[in-house]
């Protein structure tokens, strides 16, 4: 028999500017189950949770908690419907006891006064209740980031939510604390709570979860009971390939075959605590490698280990057959490395500065403060770019923030092969451009990796990988599964590798 439907989303339409973030979505929650929200980056997941909250007001469509219509106005407002949500960022106050945490705003109090008593003794039960092997009286900050997440989840279910919406809560855990948190979820489970867990790690989606919701492109593609829907499905479903009609286009879209070379990286047992596992990659001189996964499977994680801008904390690295120590980003540039970061706006441009100011900038640092450019130089250099990569812009003085996306782009990529790098990564280069200066970029990948430079290249899009890398790299759930080359690179392989095995496996 089916659980009773503890609340439902009908219809929902979420409209920005240009964007229909959400349109005419559905979404069911049971009492007593817990029920993945998942898809890739722009699916939609967030924005849901947060019209679902009263972060944002709905711009069509209906909310039933129970049988009656709501429409919340706030996070307050939707709490005080029963519905909780714990983020990934935790919001409470580090500085005050488990205990002040739990009971917020909402202490016990005795003659006007908190009852601290009072207050400490129903914290000690809720947490005995709850398996959360905590003090009451101890300082938050002195707990684990998974014991937070924890006492987050038991002051909403003290406040009675029937809905406690997850938002990806184990990204910052390791293995063990994930099986506590997992326990916990049951034991919520049980007691009749309805759990949203929004999260893109396949393997505890079939760890936990009884349901699947799957968006894409801000529409709902599918409900799916987890036990009926294969994990190569749901990769499919996320990535909006019907695996039925995958077509084998390596032959047609083929990047060059790579001829192997002298390594350039030899990255061996590479690790950063909580964000990717030790790792062993090789990239030869000429190749482009493409790293693919869903989103958060540790792609740029990776890559960032390699570059410095999350110091490695185990193994060891060799940049052209030598021993190296990258201890910054600063480190990497001096041994050849460019990096290209996924996004742009945060990492990339220097949005007050001129299209020439941002191409000559990483020289600039590579060469050090002693040793500047000279205008003329710095003119060349920007000119020589602005040419070779056709940056659409009224001269090399334009401030660049008034340059479409895509010539944003082109004047980064320009900033990098300014530096001269052996290994260039580029993380998401085509995101949000144009089709046209896709392509542009893809055969300047194939040009470059021609002239002997190696290329990591990370992009969400199998089809441009398998037209321009020669290998790829498969990562999942931060750890790197597999490596495909040859007759594998095809969209087929890939999605069997980064499901985790056959068609069939569940």
């Amino acid at each position: 028999m089916e659980n009773n439907i503890v609340l439902e989303m009908k219809g929902i339409d979420k409209l920005f500017p240009g964007v229909k973030a959400l349109q005419n979505v559905d979404f069911t929650l049971r009492q007593g189950e817990i029920h993945a929200l998942m898809g890739e980056n722009g699916a939609g997941k967030s924005t849901l949770i947060k019209v679902l909250t009263g972060v944002y007001p709905m711009d069509g469509g209906e909310i039933i908690m129970e049988g009656k219509s709501i429409v919340n106005h706030s996070p307050e407002q939707a709490q005080e419907n029963g519905i909780s949500t714990v983020y990934q960022e935790i919001t409470l106050c580090p500085n005050l006891s488990v205990a002040e945490n739990l009971f917020i705003g909402r202490e016990p109090r005795k003659a006007g006064f908190i009852d601290w008593k009072a207050m400490n003794k129903r914290s000690a039960e809720l947490l005995e209740n709850l398996d959360i092997h905590v003090a009451p009286a101890q300082e938050l900050d002195e707990c684990s980031i998974a014991v937070q997440q924890m006492i987050a989840i038991a002051r909403a279910v003290d406040m009675k939510c029937r809905v406690l919406i997850l938002d990806e809560p184990t990204s910052s855990l390791d293995d063990d604390e994930v099986e506590k948190l997992f326990v916990l979820m049951n034991k919520l489970k049980a007691q009749g709570v309805g759990i949203i867990f929004v999260t893109h790690f396949l393997e505890q989606v079939y760890a936990v979860c009884d349901r699947i919701t799957v968006l894409r492109n801000g529409e709902l593609v599918g409900e799916y009971t987890t036990k009926e829907l294969p994990r190569y499905q749901l990769v499919a479903k996320m990535m909006g390939k019907d695996f039925d009609d995958l077509a084998d286009i390596k032959s047609e879209h083929a990047g060059k075959p790579h001829a192997a070379g002298a390594p350039v990286i030899e990255a061996t047992g590479i690790g950063h605590k909580g964000t990717i596992r030790p790792f062993d990659l090789t990239v030869e001189k000429g190749e482009v490698i493409g790293l693919t996964g869903l989103l958060g499977s540790g792609r740029s994680e990776l890559v960032r280990a390699i570059y410095g801008a999350d110091k490695a904390d185990s193994g060891t690295l060799k940049v052209n057959g030598k021993q190296a120590k990258i201890n910054a980003p600063i480190d990497a540039m001096q041994q050849g490395m460019a990096y290209l970061p996924e996004d742009r706006k945060r990492d990339g441009i220097i949005a007050d500065l001129s299209v020439r100011e941002n191409i000559i900038i990483a020289l600039q640092a590579k060469r050090g403060m002693f040793h500047p450019m000279s205008r003329k130089e710095m003119d060349e250099a920007a000119d020589k770019y602005i040419d070779m990569l056709q940056i659409k812009t009224a001269s090399r003085e334009t401030p660049i923030k008034s340059l479409s996306g895509g010539n944003q782009q082109k004047c980064i990529i320009g900033r990098w092969l300014l530096t001269n790098p052996d290994f260039l990564i580029l993380d998401e280069p085509t995101r949000g451009i144009d089709i046209g200066t896709k392509t542009e970029i893809q055969k300047l990948v194939l040009d470059l990796a021609d002239k002997g430079m190696s290329v990591a290249f990370i992009s969400s899009e199998i089809e441009e990988m398998l037209r321009t890398c020669s290998r790829m790299a498969v990562l999942r759930d931060g750890k790197k599964v597999g490596e495909l080359s040859g007759s594998d690179l095809t969209q087929d392989k890939i999605m069997q590798t980064i499901a985790g095995g056959d068609k069939t496996n569940v």
